[in-house]
């Protein structure tokens, strides 16, 4: 059970997302439901992580505009200690085509995000008793590279429990699976999709990927959409359980795998035994995808 804070570094977005009811088509119009909401993967961690009651504090960087303004609110009155930087020019964006399904496809501009620094980072976050939780897209753009190494080094140093999120097969496999595990050496956890395994290993069965990749490391989670999660520990231990069934139709699917990594890391700040997190990880994903948008609902006092 830890004491401190979990300090999240990673992505502050605008996401601009676009609900279809049919599908598109090409050379024409589509309808579209059309809305303009903060996100990106650190800040959806962390405003989660705040809602579930853990002490959170995030490290990113915004533009010096309207998104990177309303960000930061957003982030404060959540409940999130927001330690970000504020560069020149744009905060990032996010175009977020959600099928009929449920099923997004997202078209990146990391603006400000890309331009974090190794110096930015807030050195009196890394202390002994918190825990870092990495965004791999801070260590998968050449920009942000330098502070994604930075924050790992630093949390080492501290003493500081590290997770890292590789964030996006694409954008991986770009890099390079062994690359990127040469990257994270520091980090104790992995928590990633069943894509992302699959290029860090090059083995799609999930109990394969799940026995490599824990090598040298704390623990790994694996997260299965469908068929579930499953964790696997230094010591031979191992859990697995099914998915949660939705409670309402899936609209959105942006923001899961973000609700999954901030239910797994409170609980797991609670002490609580990984088939046990794995199980609430799972629950907050199925409650994700039954609405639009990433990050927690407004509370009703916001």
């Amino acid at each position: 059970m830890s004491e401190g804070p979990v300090v999240v570094l990673g992505d502050v977005m605008s996401d601009i997302s676009a609900r279809l009811t049919v599908p598109p088509v090409p050379a024409s119009d589509t309808p579209a439901r059309i809305e303009m909401r903060p996100g990106g993967g650190g800040a959806n961690v962390a405003a989660w992580l705040a809602r579930l009651g853990a002490p959170v504090v995030l490290i990113g960087c915004v533009g010096d505009d309207d998104a990177g303004r309303t960000a930061a609110r957003s982030l404060a009155a959540s409940g999130v200690t927001v330690r970000l930087v504020v560069d020149p020019g744009p905060t990032g964006a996010v175009v977020l085509i959600v099928g009929p399904d449920g099923e997004r496809t997202m078209l990146s501009d990391a603006g400000a995000n890309a331009r974090l620094t190794a110096g930015d980072l807030p050195r009196d976050a890394f202390r002994p008793g918190a825990r870092l939780h990495l965004s791999g897209y801070a260590l998968l753009r050449a920009g942000s590279r330098a502070a994604g190494l930075a924050a790992l080094a630093a949390a080492r140093d501290a003493g500081m429990p590290a997770s890292v999120d590789p964030s996006s097969a694409a954008p991986l496999a770009a890099v390079g699976g062994p690359a990127f595990l040469e990257m994270v050496r520091a980090a104790g956890s992995i928590i990633a999709t069943r894509a992302e395994a699959e290029v860090l290993t090059g083995t799609r069965d999930p109990e394969a990927a799940a026995s490599r990749l824990v090598e040298g490391r704390d623990e790994v989670v694996l997260k299965l959409g469908d068929a579930g999660a499953l964790w696997r520990g230094a010591d031979g231990g191992s859990a697995r359980v099914p998915a949660a069934a939705p409670a309402a139709p899936v609209v959105d699917s942006t923001g899961a795998g973000d609700a999954f990594a901030a239910a797994w890391l409170a609980r797991r700040r609670e002490g609580d035994d990984p088939a046990a997190a794995l199980a609430a990880a799972c629950v907050l994903a199925s409650e994700v995808v039954t609405r639009p948008g990433a990050g927690p609902p407004a509370s009703p006092a916001a």
